[in-house]
């Protein structure tokens, strides 16, 4: 059987997953949304049969709308990994405001508002067995939407774990597509590395794994002639070079990322994000994500994301 090249794209409703799939179609991927998982390795089979000239990549949707088959789920992402497919799965996450707001902006209902729910597909992994949910969880019709939402994230808890997630919050369209792009373009590696900068007035990303604040740098911000540039931009990568207390805060965040690392890709991890936040997200973070890519670009795959500039 030929290996496959296999995206599991999952989340919460409203999240973006019609975004990202179609974003993964247009990346040349073969793409079937709502696929039952007890239909998924059928289909991987059926496509690894094909010759390889006419093989494609596939990505594939799932989430709570097949609530009932969600404990299948993980075993038959185990037994792909175990046949030598590749499988990337990607979790997209957003605040409970944020999914509000988008429903009562589509006017659609939650998945859950017409749908009794089975045990979580948390009964049937390894992380989490049957006797730690014994209670079955049975969201009514008339169920506030939060609390839908709420039940969502325990049924899909299990997923998110093993996943690549964004946090698409606070995205644009086109810049939930690009990092889409990013992450499944990434060459193979035991752990992908990715440095993003933030502004804390706006949150900090839930995707993140590790947050570090450089507010304390500073601030280009007060300078008129470096106020309307970024931390890409030379005058403001002159300043804060010049910044002693620039080059030892990021030696710090570069030895402690360098001591955990290996730890973490010992423990299988596949997929790292370090946050680095400074007040607008505009200058100083910036320019620490810019650096730090630098730096680890040697050791792996490396990828730069910047939250606020990529939403303009």
């Amino acid at each position: 059987m030929n290996q496959l090249d296999i995206v599991l794209l999952t989340g919460i409703s409203g999240s973006g997953k019609s975004v990202a799939l179609n974003a993964l179609e247009d990346a040349g991927y073969f793409c079937v949304d709502n696929l039952p998982p007890e239909l998924l390795r059928g289909m991987i089979e059926l496509e690894a049969q094909r010759e390889p000239e006419l093989q494609r990549r596939v990505a594939v949707s799932v989430d709570v709308r097949s609530v009932h088959s969600l404990p299948h789920l993980m075993p038959v992402l185990e037994r792909l990994q175990a046949d030598g497919h590749k499988v990337r799965s990607v979790f997209l996450d957003a605040s409970t405001d944020a999914l509000v707001r988008r429903f009562s902006e589509t006017r659609r209902p939650h998945p859950l508002s017409q749908v009794r729910a089975t045990p979580s597909a948390a009964s049937n992994t390894p992380r989490r067995r049957a006797a730690d949910h014994d209670a079955s969880v049975t969201p009514s019709c008339d169920q506030a939407l939060s609390d839908a939402i709420r039940t969502e994230r325990e049924l899909l808890s299990p997923l998110r774990e093993v996943s690549t997630v964004i946090d698409t919050s606070l995205l644009r369209p086109a810049q939930l597509r690009t990092w889409i792009r990013n992450i499944v373009q990434a060459a193979p590696s035991r752990l992908t590395l990715v440095f993003e900068s933030f502004a804390f007035k706006q949150g900090v990303p839930m995707d993140a794994d590790f947050v570090f604040d450089v507010r304390m740098l500073p601030n280009p911000f007060y300078i008129k002639e470096l106020k309307p540039l970024t931390g890409r931009d030379e005058p403001v990568i002159d300043y804060l070079r010049q910044q002693p207390e620039s080059a030892e805060l990021i030696a710090q965040i570069e030895a402690f990322l360098l001591r955990w690392l290996p730890a973490l890709e010992g423990d299988q991890r596949s997929y790292v994000t370090v946050a680095i936040g400074c007040t607008g997200g505009q200058h100083r973070s910036v320019y620490c994500v810019e650096q730090l890519t630098q730096r680890f670009s040697p050791r792996g795959v490396v990828l730069s994301r910047h939250r606020e500039l990529d939403a303009k």
